[in-house]
């Protein structure tokens, strides 16, 4: 006999957003593990880690009313990953990101303007993502985006980010609250975070990794 595990399309989406949200989770905690063993490179790591939270923080959106608690999700499913829940949940970057941003910590620029940034850039590049592409939804980002790249002392003026986003809110402010960025507006910008991301991880001082 055939036992379904969902009754109705909409079940049945949940079910695999759950699956792909557990599978995550594990996947999160084997990274984690395996970098603290040396047995991937920091660089690996990073790349690898970031996919996982930028996958991570999208699907926990779509979820946010079903998984409102993604520890009580872990601990519902006996998953055992407490070092995935403090990178994804907790920390929201890679280790690597980390131990860059806490080298930092004795000069003039502060870890948590780092993680600030690091984390601004990704809510940036994900709202893209989810189709939130609306004046009012997309300014206030690109807003806290840009007041945390100013506060870094080691960005020059002329840093590639802090352009990028002054020449954007200066052409959102010239649109109105429910307009929406066309579809190639939309491309273009996820295209300029994603590249100023870039640089900015590049200007970041090498902690040693």
């Amino acid at each position: 006999m055939e036992v379904k595990l969902w009754n109705d399309k909409r079940e049945r989406e949940m079910y695999e957003n759950f699956a792909e949200l557990y599978a995550i989770i594990k996947a999160t905690e084997k990274l984690e593990k395996a970098y603290i063993r040396d047995l991937i490179s920091p660089s690996e790591y990073e790349t690898e880690c970031q996919k996982l939270i930028v996958h991570f923080k999208t699907l926990s959106a779509t979820l946010k009313d079903l998984v409102p608690n993604i520890e009580r999700f872990a601990e519902t499913y006996k998953m055992d990953c407490s070092a995935a829940v403090y990178r994804l949940v907790t920390s929201g970057v890679p280790a690597t990101v980390e131990h860059r941003a806490a080298a930092m910590a004795s000069t003039s620029s502060s870890a948590s303007v780092v993680a600030e940034c690091v984390q601004n850039f990704i809510t940036s590049m994900d709202s893209l993502k989810l189709n939130m592409v609306a004046v009012d939804q997309v300014y206030p980002l690109l807003s806290d985006l840009s007041a945390s790249l100013q506060k870094l002392s080691i960005l020059p003026p002329d840093f590639e980010g802090k352009i990028k986003m002054k020449e954007w809110l200066s052409r959102l402010s010239k649109m109105g609250a429910s307009d929406e960025l066309t579809e190639q507006q939309a491309r273009q910008l996820h295209f300029d975070l994603e590249s100023s991301y870039n640089s900015f991880m590049a200007a970041l001082p090498n902690a040693g990794n």
